[in-house]
C-alpha cells in the first residue's frame, strides 16, 4: 500500500487552524427539542338516554299458601297441581265428627238458656200482676198492709235482673253456636280468588289441622294468581333519578327467544337497598294467555333519561390510578389532571361528572404519563360516536 507524506509545514498549519482559528461553519444547536404533538378531543354535551339490560323476575300478583283452620282428616280433594279455580270453588273437604258432638252441646246449651229465660219472664209477669192487685187495693185503708206492697214491688225489679241474666245466656249460648257453625265451614276449603293451583302437599284419609299431622309446617295448597304478574326490576341506585310510573318497558324471556313483552312501572320501594344498592321496582305485567309463568327470569331492556343534558368523553380519553379517576385538559398548550366520576356510556361515549365544561379539549387517549404542567401541542380530532 502507498502511504502520501505530508510535509510538516502543512501539517502544522491544519492543526493551528483547527485549534485556534475560525472554524467554517457555526456548531449546531443541540440542547433545544419542540413539545410533543398529541391528540385532543372536545368534551361534548348531549342528552343522556341509553337502555340499560337488567336482570328481573317475574312474580304472581297474589300468591297464597292454603292452610287449615280446623283439625280434621281429608276427605276429598277436587284439585291438583296446574288446576284453574274460580274465587269460592272447592279445593279441599275435611271431616271432623268431634264438630257434630260440638255443635249438638251447644245447641242443647242454647235451648236450655232459652227455657230458663221463658221461665223468668213467666215470673216477671206474675210478679207485675201481683204487684198491681196489691197497689190498687192499697189505695183502700187498712185493706192491705203497706210492706206487702214493697215486697211485691221488689219481686218485679228482681225478676226484671234475672231477665236481662238470663238474656245474656243465651246470647253466649247462641254465639258458641255460631262460632262452631263458622268452624263447620272452614271444613271445606275453598279458593280465595281466581287463580292456578301451583302445589299440592296431602293426600285423602290425612290428618290436617293447625300445628298437627305429618305435614303441618307445609300448606295444603298453593293458589296464585297469574293472569297478571308483578315483574320486580332492582334499578341501581345510580339510575333511581329516572324511574316513571306509567312507562311502558320492553322485557324477554328464555322460553321465547325473539319476542318482546311488556310491562307497566306501577311501584316503586322508595328505597335502597344497602346491600345491593338497588332499589326494587315493580311492573305490572298483563298475562291473560297465561303464557309467561311465575318465577320466570327476564331481561328488562330499562330506559335511562337524565332530566338535563350530561357531559360525554370518549371513553379512552379517561385515565386512571390506584386512587383517581381523571382526564388530561390543555389549556394554554399546557396538560392539566382534571378528576371525573363516570356514569352512563352511550357507545363509544361516556357520561363524566367533574369541572368540565363543554368545549374543553382533552387528551384523546388520557394516560398517567402525561404529566400535569407538560407543554405540548396538539391536534384535534373528531370522536367517534358522537
Amino acid at each position: 500500500m502507498r502511504v502520501t507524506r505530508w510535509p510538516n509545514a502543512i501539517v502544522a498549519l491544519l492543526l493551528t487552524t483547527g485549534c485556534g482559528g475560525r472554524p467554517s461553519a457555526p456548531a449546531e444547536r443541540t440542547g433545544s427539542t419542540s413539545p410533543p404533538e398529541l391528540e385532543t378531543v372536545r368534551v361534548v354535551e348531549q342528552a343522556a338516554s341509553v337502555t340499560l339490560d337488567l336482570p328481573a323476575e317475574l312474580e304472581p300478583y297474589e300468591s297464597v299458601d292454603v292452610y287449615p283452620k280446623v283439625t280434621g282428616f281429608v276427605k276429598a280433594i277436587r284439585v291438583d297441581r296446574g288446576s284453574r279455580v274460580r274465587a269460592g270453588d272447592p279445593l279441599i273437604d275435611i271431616e271432623a265428627p268431634e264438630l257434630l258432638a260440638q255443635r249438638a252441646e251447644a245447641q242443647s246449651r242454647l235451648q236450655g238458656a232459652e227455657a230458663q229465660l221463658a221461665i223468668a219472664r213467666a215470673k216477671v209477669d206474675g210478679d207485675t200482676s201481683t204487684f198491681d192487685r196489691l197497689k190498687a187495693a192499697s189505695a183502700t185503708p187498712g185493706a192491705v198492709a203497706g210492706n206487702d206492697v214493697v215486697l211485691a214491688q221488689k219481686n218485679v225489679e228482681a225478676g226484671h235482673s234475672q231477665i236481662v241474666a238470663a238474656q245474656q245466656t243465651v246470647e253466649a249460648a247462641r254465639q258458641a253456636v255460631l262460632s262452631i257453625t263458622d268452624m263447620e265451614s272452614y271444613l271445606r276449603v275453598v279458593a280465595p280468588f281466581d287463580g292456578v293451583v301451583t302445589e299440592r302437599n296431602v293426600h285423602p284419609g290425612a290428618l290436617v289441622g293447625p300445628g298437627s299431622g305429618a305435614g303441618a309446617g307445609k300448606p295444603l295448597l298453593r293458589v296464585v294468581r297469574n293472569e297478571r304478574l308483578r315483574l320486580t326490576v332492582p334499578v341501581p341506585e345510580a339510575y333511581t333519578a329516572g324511574v316513571t310510573n306509567g312507562a311502558r318497558v320492553p322485557f324477554t324471556v328464555p322460553a321465547y327467544p325473539g319476542v318482546d313483552f311488556f310491562g307497566t312501572v306501577a311501584r316503586a320501594a322508595n328505597t335502597v337497598d344497602a346491600r345491593t344498592r338497588t332499589m326494587a321496582v315493580e311492573l305490572d305485567v298483563m298475562n291473560a294467555d297465561g303464557r309467561l309463568p311465575s318465577g320466570t327470569f327476564c331481561q328488562v331492556r330499562w330506559p335511562v333519561r337524565r332530566p338535563t343534558p350530561s357531559l360525554f368523553v370518549p371513553s379512552h380519553s379517561i385515565a386512571s390510578t390506584t386512587d383517581r379517576t381523571f382526564v388530561v385538559r390543555v389549556r394554554g398548550g399546557r396538560t392539566e389532571w382534571i378528576d371525573v366520576k363516570t356514569g352512563l356510556t352511550s357507545g363509544t361515549l361516556v357520561e363524566v361528572f367533574g369541572e368540565l365544561r363543554p368545549g374543553d379539549e382533552i387528551i384523546a387517549r388520557g394516560t398517567d404519563e402525561i404529566r400535569p404542567g407538560t407543554e405540548v401541542r396538539v391536534t384535534e380530532v373528531k370522536p367517534a360516536g358522537r
